[in-house]
Formats: C-alpha cells, structure tokens, sequence
C-alpha cells in the first residue's frame, strides 16, 4: 500500500489504469464501440435509471474516455470529469446547462473570439442576459452581481492579452449570492492553476492545445463536482450539443497528458527567456507575460500560478503594419493559430482569432489592433532568439558573422 500522494507526473501517467486488468496492455486500450451489450434485460434497463454503473451508448460514455476523464480529474484536484469533442462543446454544454432564459452571465472583458461569440450571438438570443464585467477587480464583480446571476465566467491568463483574474476572491464574491463560477483553464493548465481548488465550480479546457500538446487532435475537457459533471453530462452533452469526443482523440490526448509536465516546464522555460529578450529588443512597446516583474499582476501570478506559462503577448511600436511585417519574416516560427503545439506559433488576435469582435469591441475589451500572440514551443530557445532577432526591426542579431 502506498502512503502517500502520488506526484503530478506520476498521476498523469498512471491514474486509473492497471495493466495487469488488461492482459499487461501497458498502453490502455482504444474501445472503437459506439454501443455495449447488458450482461441481462434487467441489467440494462438498472443502467438506464441509474441505479447501476455501466457504459449504455458511445454519446453518453466510452470506456476511454472513461479513463481520460478520472485522470483529468484527478489532476485538476476535482471529483469528476468529462470529455467533449472541442473546447467550444465544452463551453457550450456547461453554459447550456447552467443557464435558462431570464438568467444572467457575467463575463470578463477579454474571452477568446468564439467564446465572445457563442455568448452574444449564442446565449444572448435565447433570453440570457450577458454582461461584461472587468474582473480583474474583484469589488467591480461585487458592484455588478445579482439575484439574476447564475454563472462568473473567464479566462485566467485571458486569451490573447494575458489578464489574470484571482479565482479565490471571484469564487467568494460569486457563491455569496448563489452564482457558479467556471473558469477556462486553457493557457494554465493543470499543473500550473488548479481551479476548482481554489474555489470554482467547473474549470474546462480546449484539450486541443497544451493537453494534446501535438497539434493532431481537437478536444475539450471539464470538471468539477460529480454532480455538476452528471448533469452536463446528460444534459449539456447528451441533449443539447451531441459535443463527445471519438475515443481515439481520448486515447491521444491521453498519450499527451503523460508528457504535461516535461513539456510545460520547457514552454515556460523558453517563454521566460523570450519574454526577458522582447521586454529590452528595439521596436517593443510592450510585452505582456506573468513572469515579468514588470507585468501588472505580477503579485497575482505568483499567488495563484506555479509559473508563468508558455504564451506571451506583446506590441510593437508600429502597431499592426510593423507585426505584421515581423511575422512575415519570421523563418523557425509558425504562422498560425490555435497555442500549446510543440512548434512556436505567431498570429495577429485582431485579425484572426479575435475577428469576430468588432473594431470597438476590441478597443472596449482591451484587444489592441497591433497586439501579436505568441505561443512559445519546444524548440531550442536560442533558435527561436535568432528567429526572432532577424525578423524585429532594427535588431542586432547575435552571432551574425
């Protein structure tokens, strides 16, 4: 018997599986079913009303999405979790589960372009109430909340622009008046922020980024109380979106998860020394990264993340005709969208992921038109330095003879 906790690594590779349950498969098998037979009538029809645990059909569970899902859980520090097939059915599941006509929501200014979408063009048709709040002052939450309000939503670090939101005081501020609190944990990850321990109710990813970590899957994720899973499960999931991940995309991002740990430890490593390298280049009016002391809530980061991560984002001072020139000629780094990969990836949020915010919109929720997103990779960092130093304007680059 083991008597103590296991680490993070250790869970990501091991939780829930015993290889000796599966004729010593080390790797844990990829269950290609859509539908599972009932040892008898009356087995099935308990597993229908509940009264029994098993798998009924694909749309609602799958042995390896099963596994996925407690290991999720597991690292998040939650009760349970659940697989979706993007983050986006993530999102969507949860707000249409939480949610009814006449409710409100309270979003931070910056979400990710879809997520902005979905609630003024998605929810904001049905009847749902969405207003934008800046939380990164907790006392503006306090000023705005209501008995109307069923859900805090945000990111923390936000996508693109990197704004921090303190779960613990939010979460405070939000059960006092009986609002759940769900939290994008995309860019952290669960070895960096652990949500729910500090208080919220449902933290949910894109799966397609750090936790695939390989650019060859799209996925979300989410967890929280068994019961609040439960429901969007069968609800969210089940009924209203059909969003369930192919148990082969949960058997890859199961191969991800084993390597979160190594890989996140290179991306804030790189990020680190690319941050430092921008914040003092030519040509840089600012850059926007949690491990720079010279960012804003630099304190809050270093509360509530265990290190800074992997995405920088920063502006030149020509604004958006000088990045775009930047990225044009970079040579090692990637031009595209979506974070986490292993390759170092470069877009314009004005342009691409954020384009389905108005221009005013963006001014209004803090997305400048020059703001360039990196997601900083795997590769060795002096190479990506040298990228970099070629493309910037006016910068000496270092070894050139």
């Amino acid at each position: 018997m083991r008597n103590r906790p296991d680490s993070f690594a250790t869970l990501a590779i091991h939780h829930g599986y015993d290889p000796m349950e599966n004729e010593g498969a080390l790797t844990p098998p990829l269950h290609l079913t859509s539908t599972f037979a009932f040892e008898t009538a009356e087995a099935g029809g308990e597993m229908f009303s509940g009264d029994r645990p098993g798998h009924i059909y694909a749309r609602i569970s799958n042995p390896t999405c099963d596994l996925l899902e407690r290991r999720i859980a597991v690292l998040e520090g939650a009760e349970a979790g659940l697989a979706l097939s993007s983050g986006m059915g993530a999102i969507t599941a949860t707000m249409w589960t939480l949610l009814a006509p006449g409710d409100e929501v309270i979003l931070d200014k910056t979400l990710y372009g879809c997520t902005f979408s979905f609630m003024h063009h998605g929810l904001s048709k049905f009847g749902v109430t969405v207003t934008h709040v800046d939380l990164t002052d907790p006392a503006n939450l306090s000023a705005a909340i209501s008995a109307k309000t069923k859900v805090v939503y945000f990111e923390t670090p936000a996508n693109p622009n990197m704004r921090l939101v303190d779960i613990r005081a939010i979460a405070a501020i939000a059960h006092a008046q009986g609002a759940y609190v769900v939290v994008d944990n995309t860019y952290a990850t669960p070895y960096i922020t652990q949500p729910v321990k500090l208080g919220a109710d449902i933290a949910l990813h894109s799966a397609t980024k750090y936790l695939g970590g390989h650019g060859d899957v799209v996925a979300g994720l989410l967890v929280g109380s068994h019961e609040l899973v439960s429901q969007i499960r069968l609800y969210g999931m089940k009924d209203m979106t059909g969003a369930v991940m192919a148990p082969f995309n949960a058997m890859l991002i199961l191969r991800g998860i084993k390597t979160l740990e190594l890989r996140m430890d290179r991306h804030c490593a790189n990020a680190r020394t690319i941050a430092a390298f921008l914040e003092q280049s030519h040509g840089v009016q600012k850059v926007w990264y949690p491990g720079l002391t010279s960012f804003e809530q630099y304190d809050l980061a270093q509360r509530q993340m265990s290190l800074p991560g992997g995405m920088i984002a920063f502006e030149l001072a020509g604004g958006i005709d000088a990045g775009r020139m930047m990225m044009n000629k970079l040579n090692l780094i990637t031009r595209a969208v979506s974070l986490g990969d292993s390759e170092t990836l470069v877009q314009h949020p004005a342009s691409m992921t954020h384009s389905t915010y108005t221009p005013e919109e963006r001014a209004a929720h803090g997305i400048s038109e020059g703001l360039v997103r990196l997601s900083i990779g795997l590769e060795g960092v002096d190479d990506l330095l040298y990228d970099l130093e070629q493309a910037l304007p006016n910068a000496p680059i270092r070894n050139a003879a």
